[in-house]
């Protein structure tokens, strides 16, 4: 990690609205307004703009098209992470999509997922392979959707990231799993985990971001933190 500067800001959106598409772009827009003067993170739970709308999916996924090119236009020196639902060759896809600079830097479907909400039945699993570190400036970053937390071996895939989201939409009868699961993957992997969760009464309400020793943090994190940590536990054999 060979950032200038190791403070970051990390905003974790958890606005929900049952208008959901257009109010959901808007506030994002606003939040992005405040903060694209300078660089930080803003991670939106997971499908933000539009839910898991199963029944208009042609609709999501034209509105995600739209929302795209609108950020693109927006986003700056901010890093936005949001998933959207796209139809793509395969079909319908949760796709994560990472914008900075006015570019999208990074893309991933989810690769898990969730049958008891019948995700399987609506989108095309990932490809596995895409949950891998990439690089802005320097900082390494990854992102498990969701379900994706559960699998330890995704974890594995993710080791050397100084930050990893989860942007999610975690069942609120499994509140606990979420916490407990984003701060031991922040202990394991040395790093910072920021997660959000946001949605229906049905779903966690719940944002929070880990430092690398499992510290619950504020909206800033210094990065400082993560080359600390695995000088003074050191992992490799």
């Amino acid at each position: 990690m060979t950032s200038k500067s190791s403070q970051l800001e990390v905003l974790c959106i958890d606005f929900f609205s049952n208008t959901l598409y257009d109010e959901h772009l808007q506030y994002l827009l606003d939040e992005i307004d405040k903060r694209n003067d300078y660089k930080n993170i803003i991670l939106a739970p997971e499908l933000y703009l539009s839910g898991f709308d199963y029944e208009a999916m042609d609709r999501a996924s034209d509105f995600s098209e739209y929302a795209m090119g609108v950020l693109k236009q927006k986003v700056d020196k901010a890093i936005v992470v949001l998933t959207l639902i796209r139809k793509l060759d395969d079909g319908f896809v949760n796709q994560v999509v990472v914008i900075h600079n006015h570019k999208i830097i990074h893309t991933q479907e989810k690769s898990k997922l969730f049958k008891l909400g019948k995700e399987d039945k609506y989108f095309a699993s990932g490809d596995q392979s895409q949950i891998k570190p990439f690089e802005i400036d320097g900082v390494r970053y990854g992102i498990l959707v969701c379900f994706e937390l559960r699998f330890k071996e995704l974890w594995k895939q993710l080791e050397g990231c100084d930050i990893i989201m989860v942007p999610a939409k975690w069942g609120i009868a499994r509140k606990h799993h979420f916490e407990v699961l984003s701060k031991a993957l922040a202990v394991m992997n040395q790093c910072f985990v920021a997660a959000t969760s946001s949605g229906d009464k049905d779903v966690a309400n719940s944002s929070m971001t880990f430092s690398p020793s499992g510290m619950f943090c504020d909206l800033m994190i210094d990065l400082k933190e993560v080359a600390k940590m695995r000088r003074y536990i050191m992992m490799e054999e």
